[in-house]
């Protein structure tokens, strides 16, 4: 494993170090939105806990992350509270990756496989800018697109037919909280519904 000094803002991918931008506004609104939507459920629950970016999650393969959100099950929590410092080894069970600029790309691609390939169980990927949220889950070691799930305004609900208006889901579960959902709106919307 390479050494990983905790005081810079980078990830390890594939051997390679990549700074992590700093976020900006809508980044951490919809971080924030995530936290208290699935980490208040899961804390009161018991069913285990969310944490914003910031933290180093060290893969078994040698990557080293940082996800912009990550849900650990109270199943999994060994790779939390397992070792002496402040960053986790082990797979978490859902992460979430919020589009910057610079980052987009690696987002969908080696950073959707690495996490594939650790066993993430729950992958979304968010478009603060369009509002919509792709959400993979880990079948037989592979992911596949769950669904898309799209914020859509009242004018634009409204240009929609009967049928394509029927196909729109307002909720997005959340796979590794049976039977828990969060409303889109929700995560991208002014106030909480």
């Amino acid at each position: 494993m390479l050494a990983y000094d905790t005081r810079n803002d980078y990830e390890i991918i594939e051997g390679v170090k990549f700074m992590s931008p700093s976020p900006f506004k809508r980044h951490g609104k919809v971080v924030g939105r995530l936290m208290f939507s699935i980490g208040t459920y899961a804390f009161i629950n018991r069913l285990g806990a969310a944490f914003a970016d910031n933290f180093d999650v060290n893969l078994p393969d040698g990557n080293v992350l940082r996800p912009d959100f990550i849900f650990i099950s109270a199943a999994n929590d060994k790779i939390v509270f397992d070792n002496e410092d402040e960053n986790f080894y082990g797979v978490p069970d859902m992460v979430a990756e919020i589009f910057s600029r610079s980052t987009m790309k690696r987002d969908m691609t080696i950073k959707k496989e690495i996490y594939e390939r650790n066993g993430v169980k729950e992958y979304w990927i968010i478009n603060p800018w369009s509002e919509s949220i792709e959400v993979y889950l880990l079948r037989d070691g592979k992911y596949f697109l769950d669904n898309v799930y799209q914020n859509y305004s009242k004018e634009e609900l409204e240009k929609l037919t009967d049928e394509e208006r029927a196909e729109v889901s307002t909720e997005i579960p959340v796979k590794v909280l049976d039977g828990f959902s969060i409303k889109i709106k929700n995560i991208f919307g002014r106030y909480f519904e």
